[in-house]
């Protein structure tokens, strides 16, 4: 018999079944992967290292989705560079919500996505920032993001009130709100964040 003309075994194939896991679980296990594929646990060794290198798989492939362009050194002032890149970010990571706890707690690693990370220390240090404020304000913005990430998975309908005139103050608010509660809760969090960082610069 000849060899198959699509190699039965990957590291793509891994990431895509790994990341198909943690979407329905919010974990993967080796073992899971290779019985996904069909495959012994053993080979799935030979194409990664181990468990930290499949993590790592998912980062790149998450942050695939993040735009670098939006860090581009350019004309734009460095708040709408950042901001713009927060977006990108967000809708990234809000596409995978349960991957979120599971890289946000495994130190980063992969080179594709430390390159973003390059590129947003580079703007502000560009923008006047002083170099002990650059990973303070990184560290910050991702915060918001991630954190706006994971609301936007949660229920649009968050507070259930059994009985409104318990908590009328909290009823009358939660009318008012409207649609879009995440979107413009992210909004609100990020213009009053980079309006607190623009306070940081020399």
């Amino acid at each position: 018999m000849g060899r198959p003309s699509k190699p039965l075994l990957d590291r793509e194939r891994i990431t895509t079944t790994a990341l198909e896991l943690v979407d329905a679980k919010g974990d993967f296990s080796v073992p899971r992967i290779a019985a996904k594929l069909g495959v012994q646990t053993g080979s799935v060794y030979h194409h990664v290292d181990g468990r930290d290198g499949i993590v790592e798989l998912l980062r790149e492939r998450v942050a695939a989705a993040i735009d670098p362009a939006t860090l581009a050194r350019d004309e734009r002032p460095w708040a709408d560079a950042l901001a713009d890149w927060a977006r990108s970010y967000r809708a990234a990571f809000a596409a995978h919500p349960k991957a979120i706890p599971l890289l946000t707690t495994s130190p980063v690693r992969a080179p594709r996505v430390l390159d973003q990370y390059e590129l947003a220390a580079g703007l502000l240090l560009d923008a006047g920032f002083a170099l002990p404020d650059v990973m303070p304000v990184i560290i910050g913005l991702e915060n918001v993001v991630l954190g706006s990430a994971l609301d936007m998975a949660a229920p649009e309908a968050m507070w259930e009130l059994a009985d409104e005139t318990a908590t009328p103050r909290l009823a009358a608010a939660l009318t008012a709100m409207g649609a879009g509660r995440a979107d413009a809760a992210f909004e609100l969090a990020l213009t009053g964040f980079l309006a607190h960082v623009s306070t940081l610069r020399r």
